[in-house]
């Protein structure tokens, strides 16, 4: 058997223990009953010290020094690439940080549902400190297999390539151009009235509204569901995706989008390519892409104006029970609802204009964090003063809108934050790009017809997986590497009208 087939083997095992993995995941977030987070827990972490020793296995150093010399075309050699790459990443950890960071981030996760909702910070601190040191302890591992700094070897495991120093600009492009432009926005929207669509949407009409949506859109149920849970998420695997949301009876806009952009993740998933599920190469290209997908669905197409008159219909078919020239649930005051702007507490539910704030102010907590600059008990200090620098509001004692408002820290995952806004940044420049390419996308949405914009999508992005680099497909999909123009074109053409 030849070295290649190897590793094609190897981690094709691997693959199906992490579909094994991600499908309890969901179910802990999702399903689980309380009482079997400790058990949960632990068999999680007993799992992932398997498919770590698994992937920092000694063979796979010596079969990829043997592929070299086998007769491999492109894609084989990106797999190969894509594998040294997952190998490196393991053997870089001992098994015993992964076991006791497995162990600690479950237990402040599962904590977190009941501190959050009880705005218990004290009650947070001591274990989401234990969960920092075990990240720092992985960053300094990381950083010492791959001379990035810190911060950067956590950054690198989502966003492949990326760094500090290539993202402080596009994010100080965007801290200097922002607050001045929500003022803007803030100004003209006080001139345009809202009219109310009412505070009562029963859970199940809202359910009924968010599958009709999501079959619009392209989402295959064969291969996928949709359920609830505290904070949405898409989960699972290509082939078996789950998506949830939440759901509140007094607004059914904030489900609906949370829909359509979990929507967005599942179907970039739904795209990969096939023939290489099983395999390293055949992923997401990296969590901004990821992101960039959903973004892309949920605030470039279903929050414009071609959008809306389709869905408007739809939405009072289910909510009223048939078609209404009530002026409340006009295509005009339902787009000035969808597109309010406003400086609220919770990133989740923030518009597209404030969004990029949000997300600034945790990646400079959060790389302060893991390089030690600051400590878990500088938190709340730090989130207030950010807070009232970028969106004019704070946060002191109220932690459950403010640092514990997130999953993120709790879970481990360092280093995501920043590629939220790299996904907004990605999606303006990608649906740019396929608008021009593609001339009827505007007038197929306004139809309820996504299948020229979800085709383009394939084409360019979705079955890609890891074939190219972020660098390589962004320049193939839009002739440019990723900047700031695109994204700040986009809010002012929707938002002022220019």
């Amino acid at each position: 058997m030849s070295a290649y087939r190897k590793l094609f083997d190897h981690f094709e095992h691997v693959s199906h223990l992490e579909h094994v993995q991600a499908i309890s995941s969901w179910d802990e977030a999702s399903m689980m009953p309380v009482g079997g987070g400790a058990v949960r827990g632990e068999a999680m972490a007993t799992l992932g010290v398997v498919i770590h020793g698994l992937k920092s296995d000694p063979r796979i150093g010596d079969w990829l020094a043997n592929a070299e010399d086998e007769a491999l075309d492109g894609e084989q050699r990106a797999n190969i690439r894509e594998i040294a790459r997952e190998y490196g990443n393991a053997t870089c950890l001992s098994a015993d940080l992964v076991k006791h960071l497995k162990l600690a981030s479950s237990r402040c996760e599962q904590a977190w549902r009941v501190m959050r909702r009880d705005n218990n910070w004290q009650g947070m601190a001591p274990l989401l400190t234990e969960v920092v040191g075990l990240v720092r302890e992985e960053a300094v591992m990381r950083s010492e297999c791959n001379g990035l700094s810190r911060y950067n070897a956590m950054l690198d495991t989502y966003e492949p390539g990326m760094t500090t120093e290539r993202l402080d600009p596009l994010f100080a492009d965007l801290k200097d151009f922002l607050p001045g432009f929500v003022d803007q926005v803030l100004e003209v929207q006080q001139r345009e009235p809202v009219l109310s669509v009412g505070e009562d949407f029963s859970i199940e009409k809202q359910r009924e509204l968010g599958l009709s949506i999501m079959a619009t859109l392209g989402f295959d149920f064969e291969h996928g569901r949709l359920d609830i849970s505290h904070h949405p998420f898409c989960g699972g695997v290509p082939d078996d995706t789950r998506i949830t949301t939440r759901y509140f009876d007094d607004n059914f806009v904030q489900s609906l989008m949370g829909v359509i952009h979990e929507t967005g993740h599942a179907m970039y998933e739904q795209g990969l390519p096939k023939a290489w599920r099983t395999q390293p190469v055949g992923r997401a290209l990296s969590a901004g892409t990821h992101e960039s997908q959903s973004l892309l669905m949920e605030m470039q197409a279903c929050r414009s104006i071609e959008f809306l008159h389709f869905m408007t219909p739809v939405a009072q078919r289910v909510f009223l029970g048939s078609e209404s020239n009530n002026p409340a649930w006009s295509v005009d005051n339902l787009h000035r609802i969808y597109t309010r702007v406003e400086r609220g507490f919770i990133r989740v539910d923030a518009d597209e204009v404030t969004y990029p704030l949000h997300v600034i102010l945790r990646y400079e907590i959060e790389r302060d964090l893991v390089d030690a600059r600051i400590e878990v008990s500088d938190i709340p200090d730090a989130w207030n003063q950010k807070m009232q620098q970028l969106l004019a509001r704070g946060t002191e004692g109220n932690f459950a809108n403010g640092c514990l408002q997130d999953v993120h820290w709790p879970a481990a995952l360092f280093g995501y934050f920043p590629t939220y806004s790299i996904g907004a940044m990605t999606a303006a420049q990608l649906f740019t790009a396929a608008v021009d390419q593609v001339r009827e996308i505007p007038e197929a949405i306004r139809n309820g017809n996504f299948s020229p914009l979800l085709g383009w999508l394939r084409d360019n992005v979705h079955s890609k997986g890891k074939l190219l680099g972020y660098d390589e497909l962004m320049i193939g999909a839009t002739g440019e590497v990723l900047n700031t123009d695109y994204f700040k074109a986009h809010l002012r053409r929707r938002y002022l009208g220019g």
